[in-house]
């Protein structure tokens, strides 16, 4: 491990490499508006995440007391765990940003990608309330972009999902995601930190193929860019970008139709004659503010859209808390039980 006392000295030398031209223009204005907020740096010791830290720092210096870095040690890979919090540890302490360890306490071996991911989430959302963190940066690239959309596109998810991983993305409970390193490519970021001299951690179950991620990274990457010709990657950047615009414009669209009543109920009559994609849309909502609704599987939903398109009387099952029931114009949540018309949580 280098000597902490370099750290500094790593993030001028990152930042020529990486100059503020290179990150995300939106991500870029985001900072220069919150200037004011403390910024939490997701930092799990690899080479995406030492480069996001030191860009984070050596770029934006009035923040670098406000600055914190949050790492979770999963527990799944033994003492390579704990060394890669013991130089995250060192690295913050060098460059004086406050560190954050969580560990994962109920980590079992042969977990999913999936547990893995909510269990950091959770810990971010937990650790960052209690320190007054209003924005989280993450180390996503232009690989991990391309890598999003053929995963999302295997499951069937429309603009939000393909426009995934996004630069600035607000969050519930009115925190933000910040990803400045979107349109830079990991070999440059490798190669950035080679040239610099500037350590990193390798986590080893990258080359595995246990999970869906590494499998889309390590087979499906590399013969989609021979098959293509071309840099398929900028085209699934490019793409992003115009996905992400296409979702706002709907959302907006979905927005100036004000569908749902101030007691919960999803007004039909807005949505007569509008696209499929907002009507989709507005269902969605109205079934997100349904607190005791059950999950509705793709078949379930699609039958209600086609309900809701038609504004026909109806009546569809959503779990055995109640039902989803079209009347009136209206469609509204009633119980099972009590046949009493549900308000939204929102509405309360």
């Amino acid at each position: 491990m280098a000597r902490t006392a370099q750290w500094k000295h790593y993030a001028l030398r990152l930042a020529e490499a990486f100059p503020l031209g290179t990150l995300h223009p939106r991500s870029v204005a985001w900072a220069e508006a919150h200037g004011d907020e403390r910024w939490g740096v997701a930092f799990s010791g690899g080479c995406d995440s030492v480069a996001l830290l030191l860009a984070v720092w050596a770029h934006f210096p009035s923040q670098r007391g406000r600055l914190v870095a949050f790492h979770f040690d999963h527990r799944l890979r033994g003492r390579e765990s704990s060394r890669d919090a013991a130089f995250c540890r060192s690295v913050c302490a060098s460059l004086g940003v406050r560190f954050v360890l969580g560990r994962w306490a109920s980590a079992e071996r042969g977990a999913s990608e999936g547990e893995a991911r909510e269990a950091r989430l959770a810990f971010l959302d937990r650790e960052g309330g209690r320190r007054k963190v209003r924005a989280f940066w993450f180390g996503h690239h232009a690989d991990d972009v391309a890598e999003t959309m053929l995963m999302r596109l295997s499951r069937g998810s429309g603009t939000a999902g393909l426009a995934a991983p996004r630069p600035v993305q607000p969050m519930p409970g009115g925190r933000t995601h910040v990803r400045p390193l979107l349109n830079c490519r990991k070999r440059g970021m490798v190669e950035a930190l080679r040239a610099a001299q500037i350590p990193w951690r390798d986590d080893q179950s990258n080359l595995g193929a246990d999970y869906f991620r590494n499998r889309v990274r390590l087979r499906v990457i590399p013969a989609w860019l021979k098959a293509s010709g071309r840099d398929a990657v900028g085209g699934a950047l490019l793409s992003r970008e115009r996905l992400e615009e296409d979702d706002q414009a709907l959302e907006a669209w979905t927005d100036s139709l004000r569908v749902l009543t101030p007691a919960g109920a999803l007004r039909l009559a807005p949505l007569k004659g509008a696209p499929r994609a907002v009507v989709r849309r507005a269902l969605h909502r109205w079934l997100g503010a349904q607190m005791q609704a059950g999950t509705l599987s793709r078949q379930g939903f699609d039958a209600l859209l086609r309900a809701v398109e038609r504004a026909s009387p109806t009546r569809h099952s959503l779990g055995a808390q109640g039902f989803a029931v079209i009347k009136a114009g209206l469609l509204r949540f009633v119980l099972a039980r009590t046949g009493r018309r549900m308000k939204s949580q929102d509405a309360r």
